[in-house]
Protein backbone atom coordinates (compact mmCIF):
# COMPACT_ATOMS: atom_id res chain seq x y z
CA UNK A 1 0.00 0.00 0.00
CA UNK A 2 1.26 3.20 -0.95
CA UNK A 3 2.06 5.86 1.85
CA UNK A 4 0.54 8.61 0.13
CA UNK A 5 2.01 12.56 0.19
CA UNK A 6 3.12 14.81 2.80
CA UNK A 7 -0.21 16.09 3.15
CA UNK A 8 -2.25 13.04 2.73
CA UNK A 9 -4.15 13.21 6.19
CA UNK A 10 -3.88 17.28 6.67
CA UNK A 11 -7.08 18.03 8.61
CA UNK A 12 -7.76 14.81 9.75
CA UNK A 13 -7.60 13.80 13.31
CA UNK A 14 -6.70 10.40 14.52
CA UNK A 15 -6.82 8.42 18.19
CA UNK A 16 -4.17 6.31 19.02
CA UNK A 17 -4.31 3.85 22.26
CA UNK A 18 -0.66 2.07 21.47
CA UNK A 19 1.21 2.60 24.48
CA UNK A 20 4.74 0.63 23.88
CA UNK A 21 5.15 2.59 20.11
CA UNK A 22 3.13 5.39 21.06
CA UNK A 23 5.70 7.83 19.58
CA UNK A 24 6.98 6.21 16.62
CA UNK A 25 3.07 5.59 15.71
CA UNK A 26 2.43 8.95 16.15
CA UNK A 27 5.26 10.25 14.14
CA UNK A 28 4.17 8.09 10.81
CA UNK A 29 0.68 9.78 10.63
CA UNK A 30 2.20 13.02 11.85
CA UNK A 31 4.82 12.79 9.23
CA UNK A 32 1.32 13.00 6.84
CA UNK A 33 0.01 15.88 8.30
CA UNK A 34 -2.41 14.33 10.64
CA UNK A 35 -3.53 15.61 14.17
CA UNK A 36 -2.88 13.08 16.54
CA UNK A 37 -4.59 12.67 19.44
CA UNK A 38 -2.07 10.37 22.50
CA UNK A 39 -4.23 7.86 24.18
CA UNK A 40 -2.05 5.02 25.41
CA UNK A 41 -4.99 2.78 27.14
CA UNK A 42 -3.07 0.40 28.40
CA UNK A 43 0.41 -0.30 29.45
CA UNK A 44 2.75 -3.43 29.79
CA UNK A 45 4.32 -4.29 32.79
CA UNK A 46 6.74 -6.80 34.03
CA UNK A 47 4.79 -9.85 36.24
CA UNK A 48 4.74 -8.45 39.06
CA UNK A 49 5.86 -11.60 40.91
CA UNK A 50 9.36 -12.93 39.27
CA UNK A 51 9.50 -16.33 40.82
CA UNK A 52 7.04 -18.41 38.90
CA UNK A 53 8.72 -16.62 35.20
CA UNK A 54 12.50 -17.01 37.16
CA UNK A 55 11.49 -21.31 37.98
CA UNK A 56 10.32 -21.06 34.48
CA UNK A 57 13.20 -20.06 33.22
CA UNK A 58 15.92 -22.49 35.13
CA UNK A 59 13.63 -25.23 34.01
CA UNK A 60 14.44 -24.37 30.82
CA UNK A 61 17.92 -23.85 31.28
CA UNK A 62 18.26 -26.86 32.63
CA UNK A 63 15.79 -29.63 30.82
CA UNK A 64 15.29 -27.60 27.45
CA UNK A 65 12.16 -27.99 25.90
CA UNK A 66 10.89 -29.86 22.65
CA UNK A 67 9.09 -26.75 21.35
CA UNK A 68 8.21 -23.07 22.42
CA UNK A 69 5.06 -21.13 21.21
CA UNK A 70 5.88 -17.83 21.13
CA UNK A 71 2.44 -15.62 21.25
CA UNK A 72 4.05 -12.13 21.77
CA UNK A 73 7.41 -11.01 20.77
CA UNK A 74 6.40 -8.68 23.77
CA UNK A 75 7.03 -11.93 25.75
CA UNK A 76 10.11 -13.29 24.77
CA UNK A 77 11.77 -9.81 25.26
CA UNK A 78 10.22 -9.86 28.66
CA UNK A 79 11.55 -13.54 29.45
CA UNK A 80 15.35 -11.85 28.60
CA UNK A 81 14.71 -8.64 30.59
CA UNK A 82 13.64 -11.19 34.04
CA UNK A 83 16.67 -12.86 33.17
CA UNK A 84 18.99 -9.98 32.95
CA UNK A 85 17.67 -8.18 36.21
CA UNK A 86 17.22 -11.02 38.29
CA UNK A 87 19.88 -13.77 37.05
CA UNK A 88 21.79 -12.86 34.39
CA UNK A 89 23.62 -15.94 34.76
CA UNK A 90 20.70 -17.63 33.23
CA UNK A 91 20.86 -15.78 29.60
CA UNK A 92 23.77 -18.24 27.84
CA UNK A 93 22.41 -21.74 29.14
CA UNK A 94 18.30 -20.28 28.22
CA UNK A 95 19.55 -18.93 24.80
CA UNK A 96 21.30 -22.02 23.91
CA UNK A 97 17.91 -24.12 24.66
CA UNK A 98 16.06 -21.63 22.78
CA UNK A 99 18.06 -22.10 19.86
CA UNK A 100 17.89 -25.96 20.07
CA UNK A 101 13.97 -26.19 20.40
CA UNK A 102 11.44 -26.04 17.67
CA UNK A 103 9.91 -22.67 17.73
CA UNK A 104 6.66 -21.97 16.58
CA UNK A 105 5.75 -17.85 15.92
CA UNK A 106 1.83 -16.88 16.40
CA UNK A 107 2.50 -13.68 14.00
CA UNK A 108 5.22 -11.53 12.72
CA UNK A 109 6.33 -10.09 15.70
CA UNK A 110 7.37 -13.12 17.42
CA UNK A 111 9.10 -13.79 14.39
CA UNK A 112 10.99 -10.42 14.77
CA UNK A 113 12.21 -10.72 17.99
CA UNK A 114 13.89 -14.34 17.35
CA UNK A 115 15.38 -12.35 14.35
CA UNK A 116 16.60 -10.24 16.88
CA UNK A 117 18.59 -12.67 18.78
CA UNK A 118 19.98 -14.19 15.59
CA UNK A 119 17.11 -16.85 15.71
CA UNK A 120 14.06 -17.47 13.23
CA UNK A 121 10.75 -19.06 13.60
CA UNK A 122 10.77 -22.68 12.77
CA UNK A 123 6.72 -23.37 12.58
CA UNK A 124 4.44 -20.09 11.67
CA UNK A 125 0.79 -20.55 12.47
CA UNK A 126 -1.41 -20.63 9.33
CA UNK A 127 -3.38 -17.29 10.77
CA UNK A 128 -2.40 -15.01 13.78
CA UNK A 129 -4.46 -16.26 16.19
CA UNK A 130 -4.35 -19.05 19.05
CA UNK A 131 -6.93 -20.88 16.10
CA UNK A 132 -4.61 -20.63 13.78
CA UNK A 133 -1.42 -21.82 16.23
CA UNK A 134 -4.06 -25.07 16.75
CA UNK A 135 -4.45 -25.76 13.11
CA UNK A 136 -0.64 -25.44 12.52
CA UNK A 137 -0.09 -28.07 15.10
CA UNK A 138 -2.47 -30.44 14.21
CA UNK A 139 -0.16 -31.96 11.82
CA UNK A 140 2.34 -32.59 13.79
CA UNK A 141 2.85 -35.21 16.36
CA UNK A 142 2.97 -33.50 19.68
CA UNK A 143 3.11 -36.87 21.97
CA UNK A 144 5.13 -36.79 24.95
CA UNK A 145 6.56 -33.58 23.86
CA UNK A 146 7.89 -30.52 26.11
CA UNK A 147 5.68 -27.28 24.67
CA UNK A 148 7.02 -24.16 26.29
CA UNK A 149 4.19 -21.71 25.99
CA UNK A 150 4.57 -17.66 26.38
CA UNK A 151 1.25 -16.07 27.51
CA UNK A 152 -0.01 -12.83 26.65
CA UNK A 153 -0.55 -10.72 29.77
CA UNK A 154 -2.63 -12.98 32.25
CA UNK A 155 -4.87 -14.53 29.79
CA UNK A 156 -4.29 -18.67 30.52
CA UNK A 157 -4.90 -19.66 26.74
CA UNK A 158 -7.21 -22.54 28.12
CA UNK A 159 -8.03 -23.36 24.05
CA UNK A 160 -4.38 -24.07 23.29
CA UNK A 161 -3.43 -25.78 27.18
CA UNK A 162 -6.22 -27.75 26.23
CA UNK A 163 -4.80 -29.20 23.01
CA UNK A 164 -2.01 -29.41 23.88
CA UNK A 165 -2.81 -31.96 26.63
CA UNK A 166 -5.07 -33.59 24.34
CA UNK A 167 -2.97 -34.38 21.90
CA UNK A 168 -0.38 -35.45 24.34
CA UNK A 169 1.84 -33.05 25.14
CA UNK A 170 3.19 -31.27 28.16
CA UNK A 171 2.47 -27.62 27.94
CA UNK A 172 5.00 -25.54 30.07
CA UNK A 173 3.16 -22.11 30.30
CA UNK A 174 4.72 -19.11 31.37
CA UNK A 175 3.19 -15.25 31.77
CA UNK A 176 5.78 -12.74 32.29
CA UNK A 177 4.30 -9.40 31.75
CA UNK A 178 1.07 -7.95 32.33
CA UNK A 179 -1.08 -5.46 31.02
CA UNK A 180 -2.17 -2.13 33.79
CA UNK A 181 -4.33 0.61 32.56
CA UNK A 182 -2.91 3.47 31.00
CA UNK A 183 -4.95 6.63 30.19
CA UNK A 184 -7.88 7.34 32.98
CA UNK A 185 -11.52 6.38 33.05
CA UNK A 186 -12.00 10.03 32.51
CA UNK A 187 -9.54 10.46 30.08
CA UNK A 188 -11.43 7.95 27.72
CA UNK A 189 -14.81 9.40 28.74
CA UNK A 190 -13.36 12.37 27.22
CA UNK A 191 -12.30 10.93 24.15
CA UNK A 192 -15.37 8.80 23.85
CA UNK A 193 -17.27 12.62 24.17
CA UNK A 194 -15.42 14.09 21.10
CA UNK A 195 -15.60 11.15 18.44
CA UNK A 196 -19.36 10.92 19.12
CA UNK A 197 -19.08 14.59 18.99
CA UNK A 198 -17.37 14.09 15.26
CA UNK A 199 -14.55 15.60 16.10
CA UNK A 200 -11.85 12.38 15.42
CA UNK A 201 -11.71 10.92 12.16
CA UNK A 202 -10.05 7.50 12.95
CA UNK A 203 -9.05 5.70 16.01
CA UNK A 204 -6.14 2.86 15.93
CA UNK A 205 -6.04 -0.04 18.10
CA UNK A 206 -2.81 -2.16 18.38
CA UNK A 207 -3.64 -4.83 20.77
CA UNK A 208 -6.83 -7.02 22.23
CA UNK A 209 -5.84 -5.36 25.90
CA UNK A 210 -6.48 -1.85 24.37
CA UNK A 211 -10.07 -2.71 23.21
CA UNK A 212 -10.86 -4.20 26.38
CA UNK A 213 -9.84 -1.40 28.72
CA UNK A 214 -11.88 1.44 26.20
CA UNK A 215 -15.10 -0.99 27.19
CA UNK A 216 -14.27 -1.18 30.75
CA UNK A 217 -13.62 2.57 31.06
CA UNK A 218 -17.47 3.55 30.13
CA UNK A 219 -20.77 2.49 29.25
CA UNK A 220 -20.61 -0.42 26.76
CA UNK A 221 -23.32 1.47 24.56
CA UNK A 222 -21.40 5.09 24.60
CA UNK A 223 -18.70 3.26 23.26
CA UNK A 224 -20.27 1.56 20.11
CA UNK A 225 -21.75 5.04 19.72
CA UNK A 226 -18.51 6.81 19.84
CA UNK A 227 -16.74 3.77 17.17
CA UNK A 228 -19.86 4.33 15.22
CA UNK A 229 -18.91 8.05 14.98
CA UNK A 230 -15.46 6.88 14.03
CA UNK A 231 -13.32 4.88 11.91
CA UNK A 232 -11.98 2.73 13.30
CA UNK A 233 -8.76 0.76 12.26
CA UNK A 234 -7.03 -2.73 13.90
CA UNK A 235 -3.46 -3.79 13.15
CA UNK A 236 -4.60 -7.23 12.74
CA UNK A 237 -7.27 -10.00 13.15
CA UNK A 238 -6.64 -10.51 16.94
CA UNK A 239 -7.72 -6.52 17.27
CA UNK A 240 -10.49 -7.28 14.44
CA UNK A 241 -11.99 -9.98 16.41
CA UNK A 242 -12.50 -8.55 19.67
CA UNK A 243 -13.50 -5.12 18.19
CA UNK A 244 -15.94 -8.09 16.32
CA UNK A 245 -17.13 -9.70 19.32
CA UNK A 246 -18.14 -6.49 20.86
CA UNK A 247 -20.12 -5.71 17.77
CA UNK A 248 -17.87 -2.97 16.07
CA UNK A 249 -16.66 -3.20 12.76
CA UNK A 250 -13.28 -2.46 11.55
CA UNK A 251 -13.09 -0.07 8.08
CA UNK A 252 -8.73 -0.44 7.81
CA UNK A 253 -6.35 -3.29 8.42
CA UNK A 254 -3.32 -4.28 6.51
CA UNK A 255 -4.13 -7.49 4.60
CA UNK A 256 -0.66 -9.29 5.83
CA UNK A 257 1.98 -7.35 7.73
CA UNK A 258 0.55 -6.51 11.26
CA UNK A 259 2.84 -3.82 11.99
CA UNK A 260 2.95 0.04 12.61
CA UNK A 261 3.93 1.35 9.30
CA UNK A 262 1.55 -0.63 7.34
CA UNK A 263 -1.46 0.43 9.78
CA UNK A 264 -0.61 3.63 9.50
CA UNK A 265 -0.57 3.15 5.33
CA UNK A 266 -3.94 1.75 5.75
CA UNK A 267 -5.14 4.80 7.84
CA UNK A 268 -3.83 6.74 4.99
CA UNK A 269 -5.67 4.69 2.26
CA UNK A 270 -8.92 4.79 4.79
CA UNK A 271 -8.76 8.91 5.02
CA UNK A 272 -6.88 10.79 2.42
CA UNK A 273 -8.49 12.91 -0.65
CA UNK A 274 -10.09 9.94 -3.29
CA UNK A 275 -9.15 7.36 -0.56
CA UNK A 276 -12.18 6.04 0.78
CA UNK A 277 -14.78 7.77 3.02
CA UNK A 278 -14.05 8.75 6.10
Amino acid sequence: MAEGGADALTDRTIAIAEARELDLFAALLERRGARVLRYPLVRILDAPDPAPVLQWLRAVAAEGLDDLILLTGEGLRRLLHCIDVHEPALRSAFLQRLAAARKITRGPKPARALRELGLRSDLEAQEPTTAGVIATLRAHDLKARRVGVQLYGTDPNRPLLEFLRAAGAQPLPVAPYVYADGASDDEIRTLLTRMEAGEVDAIAFTSKAQVERLFAAADALQVRRALAATAVAAVGPVVADTLSAHGVPVQAMPAHSWFMKPLAAELMALLAPRGGAA
